[in-house]
């Protein structure tokens, strides 16, 4: 029997959770807030520390974690149409945990190549063309990157046809390229897993490293994933389920941090109804979108951007809280947690729920209506998730909330949102203990026991 710790280096807190294989279960959990902008190991051996106050001093046969510290895994997409190829990146991007920061179509320019350094992209994944299609479009983008001294790590996964040259012009220009397959070798279908699995080999080689988190290296096994991934993971798993023990089925997670807001969706892609026609990239079973803009303290400027006057106004007159001064408050401490303040909790309350609502605008679905001669028809681009059993709250603010619901139930529909397919009449789960993360590296070891660790974790909770 094993004693496993699992680690999520998270861009606000530094979260550990230890498990016993022969009890199947969790033996303790610890926090501490991350350390990365000094040195990660401070964070990490206070929250250890608090874990051995909880538990006693154990030895652990594996140690492992995941990252999400200094601002995660961020990425470039290009790609040569912004509804095909583009999106195809997008995709992988993101279903290998990263942050998409940067989105160019077509012929990218000198502007478009120096904020690709400013914005201090970890990895830039350059696709287009179907194989055999075009191809002077990437060659073009090769170039420009290679012009301009691009030292950041470049994956080319578009167009087969011209990988010879590709090659050339990463030699050429001494960059740091990698080829794998095309995201899109043909029209409408997507080839996501090498494209994927380099992106992690990139992480694991050089993110890690430039992120500070290597000062830990000797202390742990390995870091293995981005937490995004590692989250993914655990969703799909408690989806699906593993071998005989079975899933929950079809199901939302949402999850809210410092910096980030990740809905994640696991379902079929395929319409729900007999009069909607589904059009566009097909999607994945198992769904992320992160919105970079919308947090709850690195992001929390983000959230008043994403504000209209009147949603601003409204709240204003409704809950007594003034947006503008409140999120900029926070946004210039990130540390702070409130624990014993009522009007700051609400507060706090009010951000989550336009990060959940926000977030999910942008994650689901949405139908247009169009007129014919044999009456309304509609057309459906992304998923229907109206028919979603469970709504699953993950993330800080959920997590340490008196009223989760009051946040979760702001991802549903109602008559104003008809034409977006959110759920309409879930139930409502809690990561109380914050361990999605933690069961996304375990499911790498033990599927079957991090499933079983997370459906009896899960709390079910109701609008208080």
């Amino acid at each position: 029997m094993s004693k496993y710790l699992m680690i999520d280096f998270g861009s606000t807190f530094t979260k550990l959770t230890a498990v016993d294989t022969e009890k199947e279960d969790i033996i303790g959990t610890s926090s501490h807030f991350t350390t990365v902008a000094t040195d990660i190991t401070i964070g990490y051996h206070n929250a250890l520390k608090a874990l051995y106050n909880k538990i006693g001093q154990v030895k652990f046969d594996k140690i492992i974690s995941c990252s999400s510290a200094a601002g995660g895994l961020k990425m470039c997409a290009i790609g040569l149409i912004e509804e095909l190829t583009v999106e195809a990146a997008k995709r992988v991007c993101l279903g290998a945990g990263a942050k998409v920061d940067l989105v160019y179509s077509h012929h990218i320019n000198r502007h478009e190549v120096e904020r690709i350094v400013e914005e201090k992209i970890d990895i830039i994944l350059l696709a287009g063309g179907t194989d055999g299609g075009n191809s002077e479009c990437v060659i073009h983008n090769a170039t420009m990157l290679g012009k301009a001294g691009i030292t950041i790590p470049i994956i080319y996964a578009g167009n087969k046809s011209c990988v010879d040259e590709i090659e050339d012009i990463f030699n050429e220009y001494h960059l740091n390229g990698y080829v794998c397959e095309n995201v899109m070798p043909q029209i409408n279908v997507l080839n996501i897993p090498s494209a994927r699995e380099k992106i992690r080999e990139i992480f694991l080689k050089n993110i890690i490293v430039a992120k500070g988190i290597k000062k830990i290296e000797d202390e742990i096994d390995k870091v293995i994933l981005p937490t995004p991934e590692a989250v993914l993971n655990a969703c799909n798993l408690l989806s699906k389920g593993y071998m005989h023990e079975a899933g929950l089925g079809e199901l939302v997670a949402l999850d809210i941090g410092g910096a980030t807001t990740d809905v994640y969706s696991m379902c079929p892609a395929s319409a729900k109804r007999a009069d909607v026609i589904v059009k566009g990239l097909e999607e994945p079973y198992a769904k992320r979108t992160v919105e970079g803009d919308l947090g709850m303290r690195y992001s929390a400027l983000g959230v008043l951007k994403a504000l209209t006057p009147e949603e601003i106004r409204m709240i204003k007159e409704d809950e007594n809280v003034d947006m503008e001064k409140e999120l900029l408050m926070r946004h210039n401490n990130v540390d702070v947690v409130y624990k014993d303040d009522d009007y700051e909790e609400n507060v706090d309350l009010l951000i989550g729920g336009v990060c959940a609502d926000k977030g999910m605008g942008r994650h689901v679905g949405k139908l247009e209506e169009l007129y014919s001669p044999m009456g309304t028809i509609y057309t459906q681009t992304g998923k229907d998730l109206t028919q979603i059993e469970y709504v699953i709250g993950t993330g800080g603010i959920l997590v340490n909330s008196k009223n989760p619901v009051k946040i979760m139930s702001k991802v549903t529909g109602d008559r104003s949102k008809y034409l977006e397919l959110r759920p309409l009449n879930p139930r409502y789960l809690l990561d109380a203990d914050y361990i999605f993360a933690a069961m996304g590296l375990l499911s790498q070891e033990d599927p079957l026991l991090a499933l079983k660790i997370m459906k009896k974790h899960l709390k079910e909770v109701s609008l208080k």
